[in-house]
């Protein structure tokens, strides 16, 4: 009996056991399923410089005029695309193609909005779908930090694109009136631009710190080096008045190396995709590393920028790609990455590029890669080969004398009051770019391998490539529709329109029809 007792007392203590590490290894799968579904979600960080050459970042140019250790250490951790485009030699239209895989033509953005200047009637569509979008439908938080430039009116705010939360200026740090803004709500007016980097970048950290055990997609379109330059305490450097360019690229590379540093630190690097490129080529003051033309100019100069992906473990360290690549892609790469569906419901222009991150040899998917002159497509590049169908123009952004380059630079110049920022600006003698070359005009054919920096026309010498060439522009030409000015939101008379007169609007809200006493006279009747 005693013998059948304790015979049952061991088989209870053998099934308590079984029931008591059933459950350890239920729980064990539980975390390692959570910890599997947190790893399937990786973080993506996306960092848009403004009017970064590509010459400005060492890695790119070994002849770089500026330090950029941290930019450098990312490409050697991770991967570099030395052929990368934006669709438009400007801001807005790039900005959307960014978020949202299509070309501008498509977005509806071909022209950059400008309270001053009375351009405030359009933005983004809220028919469009951002990566913002796409990720917070999937549990993502998503922030965006710096410059949107997709519309300033409410209706096209970036809280309506997917963002949960936005801090930043909602146009160029050179537009009337510079003011900061959260969410929907002018906090700060005027605004010191000395502190533009530090505080984007702070407000990135923080996010980050906030979102470690949550998948998250920081975009941060920072300020610089668009003019006016601005750079913070430690970084400005006054005994050298005439290189403010190099201080705002060395704050701006040390702010990278603080988001790489805090993702090290919290163990997210491995599990976070970090880009970092450019809206457009340089303004004056900045590098082409080479390149013709500069911002503003669909020579190389204005369209080809510096391009870094990290992800350690995913991306291997030191890859470097040549292939034809672009801010189409970052939607449909983010896209795959994150395991989530392009949208089917239009076109996309964009293309998965994770092969040329992951592997110099890969190919690049696309046969063929534009770029655009305000609403109109301008040029082509298949391969090696690039045709501009529409002539580039003069190679400088403006077509003007030094005296009249020189005013155009001062009406939006710091001021001292409303646009607060160093007065040592670059100024047009700082050309960024190579001058030299074949004369300007349609249909020239340029070898992109053998001659980047588009000096030596070879258009009759290969009538085959430029005929395949212009047959890719054409059947994309057609899908272009016409696009009719926006209704302007210009307040003073039409003789002040035709001087170029800006608005000096006054901030402090989100409206922009007040105007200083000092330009009242100017106002129609």
């Amino acid at each position: 009996m005693r013998k059948n007792l304790s015979q049952l007392s061991l088989l209870q203590n053998q099934l308590t056991l079984c029931v008591w590490l059933g459950w350890m290894l239920m729980i064990s799968a539980g975390i390692h399923a959570n910890n599997h579904s947190s790893a399937a979600k990786p973080n993506v960080i996306l960092i848009f410089s403004d009017d970064l050459g590509y010459g400005d970042v060492g890695t790119f140019f070994p002849e770089c005029p500026f330090e950029t250790p941290r930019l450098d250490r990312m490409a050697s951790e991770g991967a570099k695309l030395t052929s990368f485009y934006v669709p438009t030699p400007y801001c807005a239209p790039s900005r959307g193609t960014i978020l949202t895989g299509r070309y501008p033509f498509r977005h509806t953005v071909v022209r950059n909005p400008a309270p001053d200047a009375g351009q405030t009637n359009f933005g983004l569509p809220s028919s469009e779908i951002t990566i913002a979008e796409i990720l917070k439908e999937q549990g993502y938080a998503t922030a965006a930090y710096g410059k949107w430039h997709l519309g300033h009116k409410e209706q096209w705010l970036p809280r309506t694109q997917g963002f949960d939360e936005y801090y930043g200026i909602l146009y160029s740090n050179d537009m009337y009136p510079v003011q900061l803004v959260h969410n929907e709500t002018v906090v700060e007016y005027p605004v010191p631009q000395s502190k533009l980097t530090k505080t984007y970048t702070d407000l990135a950290l923080d996010f980050i710190q906030k979102n470690k055990n949550h998948p998250f997609f920081l975009y941060l379109p920072m300020a610089m080096p668009h003019k006016p330059l601005a750079v913070s305490d430690n970084f400005y450097t006054p005994d050298t008045p005439g290189n403010l360019y190099a201080d705002v690229i060395a704050e701006l590379d040390y702010s990278v190396g603080r988001i790489l540093d805090r993702l090290d630190e919290l163990n997210l690097d491995k599990n976070t995709l970090v880009i970092f490129t450019s809206d457009n080529g340089p303004f004056y003051g900045g590098s082409t590393g080479g390149l013709r033309g500069m911002k503003g100019r669909t020579w190389e100069g204005g369209l080809r920028v510096p391009m870094i992906a990290r992800m350690p473990g995913t991306i291997p360290a030191g890859v470097v790609n040549h292939q034809p690549a672009g801010t189409i892609d970052i939607l449909p790469t983010i896209c795959r990455l994150t395991g989530f569906d392009v949208p089917t419901d239009r076109v996309m222009d964009g293309l998965n590029i994770l092969p040329l991150l992951t592997n110099p040899a890969a190919a690049t998917p696309h046969e063929a890669i534009y770029g655009m002159k305000g609403s109109s497509l301008s040029c082509v590049r298949s391969g090696k080969w690039k045709l501009h169908v529409l002539s580039p123009g003069s190679v400088n952004m403006f077509n003007f004398s030094p005296e009249e380059a020189r005013k155009r630079l001062r009406r939006r110049a710091p001021d001292g009051v409303t646009i607060n920022a160093p007065f040592e600006q670059a100024d047009s003698t700082q050309y960024p770019g190579i001058s030299t070359g074949v004369t300007p005009e349609p249909m020239m054919l340029f070898n992109m391998e053998t001659d980047p920096g588009e000096q030596n026309n070879l258009a009759k010498q290969y009538p085959e490539v430029v005929k395949r060439l212009k047959d890719l522009f054409d059947s994309t030409n057609k899908e272009i529709p016409d696009f009719p000015a926006p209704e302007s939101a210009y307040l003073f008379t039409d003789q002040a329109q035709k001087n170029g007169i800006l608005m000096r609007l006054i901030g402090g809200e989100l409206r922009y029809d007040r105007v200083p006493s000092s330009q009242k006279h100017l106002l129609k009747n």
